[in-house]
């Protein structure tokens, strides 16, 4: 074969099974560079720009801004398929002449600057903060379409009236307040190659128990606290871009500058990011880059009268998701790549986010989205980058390797992205530099599926060691993932958590501590620490819990809709059953407590992958040696075991530092803690020394070297 290309030569050093395709990686690589170089070499005056100053300046010109000096305000829009275009709104009573944008050059960019009024020797904005504001454009047949800002930075429900003359489309508004919010707290620092990371994955609107749309303030004030107690250092925030329909768990996204409204103002949510950060607690964003609502005079959907502006156009077959009924990003031009990395830089500089969740990846990597019978990945190489089979998207593919190289080069060293893909693309987190596509971190999303797929089908009895073990460890060498047993997925109504499924049948008559627990109940509090701690310690190199899910949460997610009467029953999280001391989703919360902060101190994430030892069929053991811990679990539903025999590499006196059958989290206190394991010095299942230990049924147990 000729000789590895030079840009990744360094991916195919690090797995010589991508050799054969070396050229196609090249070549998916040059388009990214080559994008990249024409996006640095942009200016008018010749002079090379890097990408964070195209990104901030895109964002900083596009829009609407003010000068703070002069009380000027200039609003710059491109729509290269309008003839004329107008700002109007209260500032001028909704005047369709009066505020006449000017087009400046042949590419479609329109601008205009509003002076300030001047009154008495007083000089200020014209356009109030708050008010409502909206884009006229006249189309070259003198249609006239009215549109918010593509850039808007705050858009709002209509009030009832509003609604009842129009019909419920967002407003937007002119967000300029007289004390913006100043951040106090520095970013916490977070080094990708030592330090752990655990995820707290939450919706704004849900974090309360009451019924109805929860607020930033309250979030703030009442789950932070939470969070920092269970031990997290980092949060992923759902639903933040704007989104018309609440029901879309923010991943129909109207207005992509704006945050939600629905919960609050843009200085509320910097001052939960800043709170957050005080807290030692990083705040990630799940940003949806992947597709767009196809929302029209709210949205960018036929923005400006074609269906091509961001778009692909929907006469090429590549416009609309085939499933999602939504738009699809043009990721080749070059204007798109401008919003969407601007985009970017925005939440980062604006809000202080420190990295992104990217959403929908797999869809985006693939002209085929992951559907249909192309969707269905095996691991062969050929699906992924054989011209003929893998259907990629290559100007997805491209425009998400600039977008790494933008965030790391925002936050370098310290910046955090993570790619939910669910078809495995090799280098998907390997560097840029090397020939990868950046990210850092991918979700595990087959392990939630591996759980549900047990408890739905088979006994307990009927586990299979070797199969769970082998699906927690199934993963690229050398490409971090985000283990977790349940997400929001899970959560979600026609589903059922991990609690649900162990335990619906007495959840609401059983998990009092006023009577003996029942079989049922016992059942599903020692299975739901075991999987959670399995999962978190052999899964991946990051771990993430959904809202509410550390405890057991009793109730699946269903956002108010048609088919529930608007009902928000569901739509919330209920910490009022774990501050109730006569209940037990107390002892799930404890042992999540204990897990997080167990880890924190020992650190088994972010370390080499386990070393499995045992897994044993009959007894239903498995055991495992992870950053110098021993990792025990017996999952037999009946059978405790005196004296087990345990294979350790490294000799010496072990103690216990973490056990699921303390009564604090809902055990039977088999095991004493104060008990020391001392190594012989024997072989035993290939470690060059056992110990022998005491495992009850249904418990797991951590051993440290007791130094």
């Amino acid at each position: 074969m000729s000789e590895v290309p030079e840009n990744v030569k360094g991916v195919v050093d690090f797995d010589s099974w991508l050799k054969p395709w070396a050229n196609v990686l090249s070549e998916r690589r040059y388009l990214a560079d080559k994008y990249k170089y024409d996006i640095q070499h942009s200016t008018s005056d010749g002079k090379e720009i890097s990408l964070k100053e195209f990104a901030r300046d895109s964002y900083k010109t596009y829009g609407l801004h003010v000068d703070s000096q002069t009380k000027e305000i200039v609003y710059q829009e491109w729509c290269p398929n309008a003839a004329k275009a107008y700002l109007i709104g209260d500032f001028n009573n909704w005047n369709e002449s009066t505020h006449e944008l000017t087009r400046f050059d042949d590419f479609g960019n329109f601008k205009i600057v509003v002076k300030p009024i001047v009154e008495n020797g007083s000089t200020s904005y014209a356009i109030k903060h708050d008010s409502k504001i909206k884009v006229m454009f006249v189309l070259n047949n003198g249609e006239k379409i009215y549109r918010l800002p593509a850039w808007i930075t705050r858009s709002t429900q209509p009030d009832k009236e509003t609604v009842k003359k129009y019909g419920p489309i967002y407003e937007g508004r002119f967000w300029n307040p007289e004390n913006p919010y100043i951040f106090k707290s520095k970013r916490p620092t977070f080094n990708l190659t030592k330090d752990s990371l655990r995820i707290y994955e939450a919706h704004i609107g849900i974090s309360s128990p009451e019924p109805t749309v929860a607020s930033y303030k309250n979030f703030t004030q009442n789950v932070l606290p939470r969070i920092r107690d269970l031990g997290y250092n980092c949060i992923q925030l759902m639903a933040i871009m704007e989104h018309a329909y609440y029901a879309s768990f923010g991943y129909q996204v109207t207005n992509f500058f704006a945050i939600s409204s629905r919960f609050g103002t843009p200085e509320d949510l910097k001052e939960l990011i800043d709170t957050a950060h005080s807290m030692g607690i990083i705040v990630l964003l799940d940003v949806v880059h992947s597709h767009a609502s196809k929302n029209v005079e709210d949205g960018l959907n036929m923005f400006d009268g074609s269906d091509h502006h961001m778009f692909h156009s929907l006469t090429s077959g590549r416009g609309e998701h085939p499933l999602w009924d939504s738009r699809l990003f043009n990721y080749g031009k070059f204007e798109v790549q401008r919003f969407l990395l601007a985009n970017l830089a925005f939440y980062i500089d604006v809000y202080q986010f420190d990295g992104f969740r990217f959403d929908g990846v797999t869809s985006m990597l693939y002209v085929h989205h992951g559907v249909g019978e192309n969707g269905a990945f095996s691991g062969d190489y050929n699906e992924y980058l054989s011209k003929e089979r893998s259907h990629v998207d290559h100007e997805a593919l491209a425009y998400l390797m600039l977008a790494n190289d933008l965030v790391h080069e925002l936050l370098p060293n310290q910046a955090i992205t993570i790619a939910e893909d669910v078809s495995g693309y090799p280098t998907l987190c390997l560097p840029r530099d090397i020939g990868g596509v950046g990210f850092d971190y991918r979700l595990a999303m087959a392990l939630p599926d591996m759980w549900i797929k047990l408890l739905k089908e088979k006994k307990d009895e009927d586990w299979d060691m070797g199969h769970i073990a082998f699906t927690l460890t199934n993963r690229r060498h050398g490409e971090k993932v985000v283990a977790y047993c349940e997400s929001h997925d899970q959560a979600l109504v026609g589903d059922k958590t991990l609690a649900f499924w162990l335990m619906d049948a007495e959840m609401y008559t059983g998990m009092t501590i006023l009577k003996e627990t029942t079989p049922v109940i016992d059942r599903g509090i020692a299975l739901h620490k075991m999987i959670r701690l399995i999962t978190d310690s052999l899964g991946g190199e990051a771990y993430l819990n959904f809202e509410g899910n550390e405890f057991g949460h009793p109730e699946w997610l269903d956002f108010p809709n048609v088919n529930n009467n608007d009902s928000y029953h569901y739509a919330r999280r209920q910490f009022n059953l774990v501050d109730d001391n006569l209940l037990r989703y107390q002892h799930l919360y404890n042992f999540d407590k204990a897990m997080q902060h167990t880890e924190g101190s020992y650190q088994w994430l972010n370390t080499p992958q386990a070393y499995i030892s045992l897994k044993h069929e009959g007894d239903k053991v498995i055991v495992y040696e992870r950053n110098g811990l021993l990792f025990l679990f017996n999952f037999n539903p009946k059978k405790s075991f005196n004296d087990y025999r345990i294979g350790v590499e490294v000799p010496g006196k072990y103690k216990i530092i973490l056990n699921t059958d303390k009564p604090e989290f809902g055990g039977h206190n088999r095991i004493d803690e104060k008990s020391s394991f001392f190594t012989t010095n024997e072989k035993w299942n290939d470690r060059n020394n056992y110990l022998q230990v005491y495992i009850p049924s249904r418990t797991a147990m951590i051993l440290a070297l007791d130094k």
